[in-house]
């Protein structure tokens, strides 16, 4: 019965399965069926259904009315007009019949002769099944839409296997907004694949339950809804259904080419409407070089609010966003000053809400994927940001090998198995001073180009970082290098500072701390306190040291036959060195020195941590 494309008669049955019935033609199926009499009337069983805690009657006549409803939504897609004819109310009849002799042997072999208790979701599956074996294939996924629409109208509950569990992963739309996980979304889209080769759909609810299975076990927190629809091709194809698969693939080919039609007719609406708007914000001139301008129109800072609002419940809409974002934005500021510009503006909405810190971290994401990933927020959206995670990771591995900031040995591991369980909706939790602290001292920078740039997102930061912390790995190398990244991206470990700088590079010096004694000579002050402390800070240790064995202030020095200026002195030049030499140049050194409390300068001691010390412009004794 498919007499017409099939995407075209799914978008036509989707509007009028959204039309409100009192608004499409209305036939009585159900007084057709009563009517009948001798062998073609069927059989007389009391079906209850269950919705939700409720029971309620669902007698043969409305068996009728919900075939004849799909019957007439499809028919009215295929701009027919006759509907209520012989040959229909014949269909209506014999599937309605097929449906009782179901429920009928389904009450034999309860015991029970009259009543029949079931969910409408098993109500909906036997009339599917009844429509198929009529070879009513076209009828059975216009009933499928109608399913979708109850269930979109949470006029149905989730249905899925007793005890399976269901996952906490929310899908991101296309529209960027974020739902709960809903299995029985992912039923139906199968279902209606396998009606569209006109095939038994029974096989959807084993595809939808090992999926949620699948996203339960896993540490996603959101999925992209196009990566959703991936593997649910990988499952149709894991467990045989390939002709089945190819039919999804196809459609959801067609779709993209239908979206993006829609989305350049909706632009060029826009762009009329805009015409004639006299309040619309004029284009702004931004220079993308000392050479090189263009028109700056706003389109991709409606996308960056798009995807920084996803999940948050903020007490501004979207244009009052924009607006805010716009402030002191002018004419021929540069690209780095716009962008700017933008996230301190939104960094300014914290004080508002205190959702606006994940607001403003990830308006900031948005600019490190651009400057890191080959990836446009414009041109590719949110939805290719994984596989853009995946292409850039190795690329940008190789690169920074060979600038010779990430060591070769990260070569060697499986490279393609860890790029695939990067997640960059992990990224989503960050807030707008995590992100910060990230891009301006962990994510590594390549500095040989004329124009510094980062090579690291968050995600592939902690990748890396697990990576190098395995190196050396003899058993289970990629099964624990993804184990620590999931709990890097999750939020439940996180390494010491200098693991987080130099796990994976060539000088891979992971320890955070030092212990150190000083002893009485001139000798150990300046080699043991001075210089090899800043060998360690040069590497981002931080240092704790005893310098009680120092002499104090007035004691005699054999050696020179003079009088000793005590420890504090020798403090003042350890502070200088942390100054001087900070950690790996990305923050200040860390030192703490210990004295005593018999010692003869600890009075003087106890004043450095006083502003008006001797070393008060220390930055961190």
């Amino acid at each position: 019965m498919i007499g017409r494309n099939i995407l075209e008669e799914d978008t036509a049955l989707k509007r009028f399965a959204t039309t409100p019935q009192d608004q499409k033609p209305r036939f009585d199926w159900s007084d057709f069926v009563n009517q009948e009499e001798g062998d073609d009337k069927p059989a007389t069983i009391q079906v209850k259904v269950e919705v939700g805690e409720q029971m309620r009657d669902f007698d043969i006549g409305e068996i009728a009315d919900t075939v004849g409803k799909a019957l007439t939504d499809l028919l009215l897609s295929r701009q027919e007009e006759d509907i209520y004819n012989e040959q229909n109310k014949r269909l209506v009849a014999g599937v309605s019949r097929a449906v009782c002799e179901e429920l009928a042997d389904r009450s034999s072999e309860n015991g029970n002769t009259q009543e029949v208790t079931l969910t409408s979701e098993q109500v909906t599956n036997i009339i599917e099944r009844a429509l198929v074996k009529n070879n009513a294939h076209d009828i059975a996924r216009s009933l499928i839409i109608r399913r979708q629409r109850a269930l979109t109208e949470g006029l149905t509950q989730q249905n899925g296997s007793a005890d399976q569990k269901q996952p906490t992963v929310k899908v991101i739309r296309r529209n960027g907004k974020a739902v709960p996980w809903n299995r029985n979304k992912i039923e139906i889209a199968v279902r209606k694949a396998f009606l569209a080769q006109h095939l038994e759909s029974g096989p959807a609810i084993a595809i939808a339950d090992a999926l949620t299975e699948q996203l339960r076990q896993s540490d996603l927190e959101f999925i992209h809804i196009e990566d959703l629809q991936d593997k649910v091709q990988e499952e149709l194809m894991r467990q045989g259904h390939f002709k089945v698969a190819e039919g999804y693939i196809l459609y959801r080919a067609h779709r993209v080419t239908q979206r993006l039609q829609e989305q350049e007719s909706a632009a060029e609406q826009e762009t009329t409407d805009a015409g004639d708007d006299p309040n619309q914000d004029a284009l702004i001139l931004v220079k993308r070089t000392a050479d090189e301008s263009f028109l700056w129109d706003g389109q991709d800072l409606r996308r960056r609010i798009e995807f920084a609002m996803l999940g948050l419940d903020l007490c501004l809409n979207e244009d009052e966003i924009e607006k805010e974002l716009r402030r002191s934005i002018f004419a021929e500021m540069t690209v780095a000053d716009l962008q700017k510009t933008i996230t301190l503006n939104a960094k300014s909405l914290i004080e508002r809400d205190a959702d606006f810190s994940k607001f403003a971290g990830r308006i900031m994401l948005t600019y490190i994927y651009e400057e890191v990933l080959d990836w446009d927020i414009l041109k590719d959206g949110i939805g290719k940001l994984p596989e853009a995670h995946r292409k850039t990771f190795k690329k940008n591995l190789q690169r920074g090998i060979e600038i010779r900031r990430l060591s070769p040995k990260l070569r060697d591991l499986e490279l393609d198995r860890l790029a695939r369980s990067i997640d960059p909706a992990a990224d989503l939790d960050f807030d707008y001073l995590g992100i910060q602290t990230l891009y301006d001292r962990y994510l590594i920078v390549d500095k040989t180009a004329e124009q510094h740039r980062r090579i690291e997102t968050p995600q592939l930061f902690w990748m890396r970082v697990a990576m190098g912390l395995f190196t050396g790995e003899p058993e289970n190398q990629t099964e624990k290098i993804v184990s620590l990244y999931n709990l890097y991206k999750g939020r439940r470990f996180c390494s010491s500072t200098p693991t987080l700088f130099n796990s994976g590079t060539p000088h891979s010096q992971l320890s955070s701390c030092y212990l150190y004694k000083v002893d009485d000579s001139i000798e150990s002050i300046m080699t043991r306190g001075i210089a090899e402390n800043a060998y360690l800070s040069k590497w981002a240790g931080g240092l704790g040291g005893s310098w009680t064995a120092v002499r104090g202030t007035g004691s005699y020095i054999h050696g020179t036959n003079g009088e000793s200026q005590g420890v504090i002195p020798f403090l003042k030049l350890h502070n200088d060195q942390l100054v001087a030499v900070n950690q790996g140049g990305k923050r200040r050194g860390s030192g703490c020195a210990y004295l005593e409390s018999w010692h003869v300068d600890i009075f003087d001691f106890l004043e450095l941590r006083r502003t008006r010390g001797m070393i008060a412009a220390g930055r961190t004794t």
